[in-house]
């Protein structure tokens, strides 16, 4: 993919070595994003940042992401706050918004929505999520925790085995994560879901066509290797089109005991968040919250970096980023 000015709206615009260049200039960023050094390299910069649908964590992580580069953020939230409440088409607020700023992030409730902005939009947009189908820098984050994780315990990705687990068929964070993973070489992926929630037949073959084994699966037993990460999802209950989620069972809660049955001390434990903590969910348990495999704050820790890494290529100023770094004046958190 050519970075400079482009849009990002998929994972499958994305190489391999796509994915390493931006995690590249993501470890590049880290001290920015640790508040250790400070840039000014998008200085006089405008992000629009277009949140239609409910977000926390990924609409502050590219607000900030943009700020600590130097930029500014102009930002609208929800659908009823945003003129196309009044009938505006996507391609008209496109149009207007891209007049205002040099950047968009976009988070829709549709699939395909963001595309559409994109198609009318005279800046580069970046897919911020769209519906159920993709999530492209989550996933991006995703893999570079993974990456930071395992050279934390001296393992490789290529070869290694990735438990999915929950709603894999609205969960827009997997589709882009497994499509991301099957860029390396020999793995091995999971698929624990309820029948009616199970990931969509087009990703596993794709998936299955790249030569990866995939191991579908409604209950426990997973399998009888260990597997290298669990990644579990909330039901995306927001979006169930009359699916019975009846049998989502204590299967699918992961809990200390869930995580020791199908890994090991090495094992990773991931989730996109939020994670819905009531006892009835069978999510992630927060059992697991003084567990070192518990990866989920240093993933999402790792949004920031990422997200700068694909500001700073998109509008080209990451070559020679290292050469504007100053230090802070205020006190740094530890």
């Amino acid at each position: 993919m050519e970075f400079l000015g482009s849009h990002l709206l998929s994972v499958d615009q994305l190489s391999r070595e796509d994915v390493e260049l931006v995690i590249t200039v993501a470890q590049r960023l880290e001290p920015v994003a640790r508040r250790r050094k400070i840039t000014r390299a998008l200085e006089g910069a405008v992000l629009a940042s277009l949140f239609l649908e409910a977000s926390t964590r990924t609409r502050l992580s590219f607000g900030s992401a943009f700020s600590r580069l130097g930029g500014a953020v102009r930002e609208t939230v929800g659908l009823t706050f945003s003129s196309m409440a009044k009938g505006e088409s996507i391609a008209d607020t496109a149009r207007v918004i891209s007049g205002y700023a040099d950047i968009m992030t976009i988070r829709h409730p549709e699939a395909g929505s963001v595309a559409q902005f994109a198609h009318a939009s005279l800046v580069p947009v970046i897919n911020a999520g769209d519906g159920a189908a993709e999530h492209p820098t989550q996933a991006l984050l995703d893999i570079y925790t993974i990456e930071e994780e395992f050279a934390a315990r001296n393992k490789r990705l290529d070869g290694s085995h990735i438990l999915f687990v929950g709603d894999l068929k609205y969960g827009r964070t997997v589709h882009s994560l497994i499509k991301l993973l099957s860029l390396y070489d020999k793995m091995t992926f999971t698929l624990l879901a309820p029948e009616l929630l199970s990931m969509p037949d087009p990703i596993v073959e794709l998936v299955q066509a790249r030569g990866h084994h995939v191991i579908q699966r409604n209950a426990l037993p997973v399998t009888p290797e260990q597997v290298d990460v669990v990644y579990t999802t909330r039901i995306q209950r927001e979006r169930l089109q009359g699916e019975q989620i009846e049998g989502y069972s204590r299967d699918f809660h992961v809990n200390t005991a869930f995580v020791n049955e199908v890994g090991d001390a090495s094992t990773i434990i991931m989730h996109p968040l939020p994670r819905d903590s009531t006892p009835a969910s069978n999510d992630l348990s927060t059992d697991l919250d003084a567990d070192p495999r518990l990866a989920i704050f240093r993933q999402t820790d790792r949004g920031i970096p990422i997200r700068m890494a694909l500001f700073a290529l998109i509008l080209g100023v990451s070559d020679n980023i290292e050469a504007t770094y100053r230090d802070p004046s205020w006190r740094v958190s530890p």
